[in-house]
């Protein structure tokens, strides 16, 4: 049986400890590495041996009891929380470490979360029990009132029928009667944690290997996995990277994949190598079998998330769960060609999908999306260590976007000589969080279907800029009304030009709004400090619900914009003297009122006719010479023009 584990937990929680651990109880190591003194197996990083943490999810095999165990370390930071979502894409099972000594702190919060999301089972792993202040109940109350009350505390298999009687109507039979096994018992219990009725704890000490073997004896005999092997290869594309050549981790979840076989996207890629990596050793094999997880050589086309398959060429992606609300301006320390800066972002982006990099034409500088400070801080070495360039970073700002409130007409004409595109579209606002979506509504003999499904790419192969700060556009749905053609002149990139002019000349007919990022929140805190909280909400233009008293601890839950909470956490240890905690999710987008998009209009100054990526003219022919015409003056030349 193979089965792929993720270790995940809060900084400093331990779970590089226990990964190590594992790798050594099982004879993968001789000796456990230490995340301290640089000697960890799985951070093999320069940047994650001098800071001491994990930046980069990484991944071992080992065999255990007749199976195969393919693990994979993650980072704890939260700044880092993409590189541990992309990780879930892979797992069969999780183990969530927490802290003893602190109990569910913010990011397990996060971990759980996205673990549910992903509706992946996993164990809850309390490490270091053995610090003196150490109080299992007390740690038990914690995960109830701030993760689930549905967990059972392991520590014999044996002592587990009760357990596995009261949530399992098949096993009650034989347990009302005695005509039970201790197979039984496990086969019961690893239903229910694989179906997520219950959530196993454990205890121990992530140090000590007699501590380590115990627990994971039980964490191997209630969990299992089925693949299916007669079958076409199929597989998830969980990480990119990019060192002596492209490494595509795929995780195998049907059928198998051979080395020279090959997979059709826009073009053949074949399989070039297959690399089964430890650490930063891999071995090279010829075939890779349902369950496992590698690398291999000779793709370029998959990204993180996708859903490759052997005989289809549709790739299906499994978006990220988690978004950044800051990005932030790139600073060149060292006078490197700006373009040489934005290929080499361009490689790092592959790798890590969510800085979603862009050059803003306007002030000439690289933006990036991050997730906070941190992120920014390891990005600086890393541009540094691999491409020897200096870099720096502008203080984080908040993400806005851009959006309309009223249906609007928008055209696009591409004329130059001997080309020609016209599209007509109608932009119609959605629903608060449903993004960019797109539909055709022209006539097929008007214009060909072949071109309807090009505009739809050039939909989306492209972040369309709103006027009002040069923020992207969201909740759009835009539709195509008409279009038009030339037998003779139209080229395929002749229908981007007139897709992308139509969408922004659309928004410069419209009502167009900014809105702002929002998080909702979970703070947990002592009642002395109730009053004080409540206010600091209010203040920061946040809402709340009711307080709810759960033992010792007050809970409140609410939203607020990210401009205001951004740094409320350090506020929060500060007031409650280390005491409370707040859990904070991006949570959508909401309008800006008048003054605040009055101020942030005036504090980003964009200007719109500067910007030469996204312009709202057209381009037409008269009397064998193109013009350009600007966009509230070239519905008078489109053919496709008609009143609304």
């Amino acid at each position: 049986m193979k089965k792929t584990i993720g270790i995940l937990a809060h900084v400093d929680a331990g779970k590089t400890t226990l990964s190590e651990q594992l790798l050594y109880i099982t004879g993968k190591v001789k000796n456990p590495g230490n995340v301290n003194n640089g000697t960890s197996n799985l951070d093999t990083n320069e940047i994650e041996k001098e800071r001491g943490i994990t930046i980069f999810a990484d991944q071992a095999e080992f065999e255990y009891k007749g199976d195969t165990y393919y693990l994979i370390d993650t980072p704890g930071h939260i700044d880092f929380s993409p590189e541990v979502e992309r990780s879930l894409m892979a797992l069969d099972y999780g183990i969530l470490v927490i802290n003893g000594g602190e109990g569910v702190q913010s990011h397990t919060s996060t971990l759980f979360r996205l673990l549910e999301s992903y509706n992946i089972p996993f164990f809850i792993f309390i490490n270091k029990a053995d610090m003196p202040a150490f109080n299992i109940e007390r740690i038990l109350d914690d995960i109830k009132i701030k993760l689930t009350e549905n967990i059972v505390l392991i520590e014999s298999i044996d002592d587990l029928g009760e357990t596995a009687a009261e949530n399992d109507i098949d096993f009650l039979d034989k347990f009302i009667s005695g005509n039970f096994e201790i197979e039984d018992i496990e086969k019961s219990m690893s239903n229910l944690i694989s179906k997520k009725v219950i959530y196993p704890v454990c205890y121990g000490t992530a140090l000590k290997s007699e501590s380590i073997k115990k627990f994971f004896d039980i964490f191997h005999r209630l969990t299992f996995t089925y693949f299916n092997e007669n079958t076409d290869f199929k597989g998830i594309v969980y990480k990119v990277r990019n060192r002596d050549t492209r490494l595509t981790f795929i995780k195998c979840l049907e059928g198998c994949l051979r080395v020279k076989d090959e997979l059709c996207f826009n073009e053949k890629e074949k399989i070039n190598e297959i690399r089964f990596y430890n650490g930063e050793k891999f071995e090279n094999r010829k075939i890779a079998y349902e369950g496992d997880i590698f690398a291999v050589t000779g793709l370029k086309t998959p990204v993180c998330g996708d859903i490759i398959e052997k005989n289809n060429n549709n790739i299906v992606n499994k978006k990220s769960i988690l978004k950044s609300a800051l990005e932030a301006g790139v600073i060149i320390k060292d006078g490197t060609d700006i373009n040489t800066v934005m290929k080499y972002f361009k490689i790092v982006e592959s790798e890590e999908p969510s800085l979603s990099m862009h050059f803003n034409s306007e002030t000439e500088e690289i933006v990036i999306y991050v997730m906070g400070k941190i992120q920014l801080e390891v990005l600086e070495q890393e541009i540094k260590n691999r491409f020897n360039i200096e870099i720096g970073f502008k203080n984080p700002k908040v993400q806005y976007r851009e959006t309309i409130l009223k249906p609007v007409i928008g055209y696009g004409h591409y004329e130059p000589m001997r080309h020609y595109a016209e599209v007509k579209f109608r932009l119609e606002p959605n629903e608060r969080g449903k993004g960019i979506t797109y539909e055709s509504r022209c006539d097929k003999e008007r214009l060909p279907l072949h071109w309807h499904k090009l505009i739809e790419k050039h939909i989306f192969e492209k972040t369309h800029r709103g006027i009002l700060t040069g923020s992207p556009i969201t909740d759009i749905n835009i539709v195509l009304i008409d279009g038009k053609d030339h037998l003779k002149h139209t080229e395929p990139g002749d229908f981007r030009e007139a897709t992308y002019r139509a969408v922004r000349q659309g928004l410069e007919k419209a009502d167009n709004i900014l809105l702002e990022p929002y998080y909702s929140f979970e703070i947990y805190t002592s009642s002395d400090y109730i009053g004080r909280i409540m206010s600091d909400i209010q203040k920061k233009r946040g809402r709340f619900e009711p307080p709810v008293q759960k033992g010792n601890v007050v809970f409140i839950k609410g939203r607020g914009p990210v401009e205001e909470f951004m740094d409320y956490s350090g506020e929060i240890l500060s007031l409650t003297k280390g005491t409370g905690n707040i859990n904070m999710f991006l949570d959508g987008y909401e309008y800006c009122d008048e003054n605040i998009q009055e101020r942030v209009i005036k504090d980003i100054g964009y200007n719109k006719g500067a910007d030469k990526d996204n312009p709202s003219s057209s381009v037409f022919a008269a009397k064998g010479t193109s013009f350009v015409a600007e966009w509230y003056e070239c519905e008078q030349y489109m053919k496709t023009y008609s009143e609304e």
